[in-house]
């Protein structure tokens, strides 16, 4: 059962970090359900305090990914036309990778400013800056927190059985 668990904690923590990337998947959700999963295992010897701390920053990260991208677009001067058009813009650009990831978001945001919210060429493309460096920061938490996740969990079973 240990090893069934601890393939099922990888393949969490693999999720999440990919997850951190693509809006489909809950990235640190996904990371932390790695470290719950080892946790049963006889390989982890994580503590309640530990797995409630990591939720804890969990829940907090993935508060703050909803905010901050928005309080980077309105920053810049955005509307929720510039947030909604920097995700459209991410996942037509995960099929150019790696240059799409980080322009697809920027041209969806300018974009949806320039034609939906009806703004003009400037104002829209500072809001997709803006929209576009709250994305950057948001992804970057995320990925941070995979790592972290993906650090605990290969120095517990790297350790071995406790």
């Amino acid at each position: 059962m240990d090893i069934f668990l601890a393939i099922v904690g990888g393949l969490l923590i693999l999720a999440g970090i990919v997850g951190s990337v693509l809006p489909v998947l809950p990235g640190p959700p996904l990371s932390w359900l790695g470290l719950l999963s080892l946790s049963f295992t006889s390989y982890a010897s994580f503590t309640p305090a530990f797995l409630a701390v990591t939720a804890g920053i969990m829940v907090l990260i993935v508060v703050l990914d909803y905010l901050i991208p928005l309080c980077g677009t309105k920053r810049y001067g955005g509307s929720r036309a510039g947030v909604n058009g920097s995700v459209v813009g991410l996942v037509v650009g995960l099929f150019f990778p790696p240059a799409g990831l980080i322009v697809g978001p920027f041209l969806g945001a300018f974009l949806g400013e320039l034609l939906v919210a009806r703004r003009e060429v400037k104002n829209a493309l500072r809001s997709a800056m803006g929209s576009l460096i709250g994305f950057l920061l948001g992804t970057g938490i995320k990925l941070i927190y995979g790592g972290v996740a993906a650090y605990y969990f290969a120095t517990a079973l790297l350790s071995g059985p406790a």
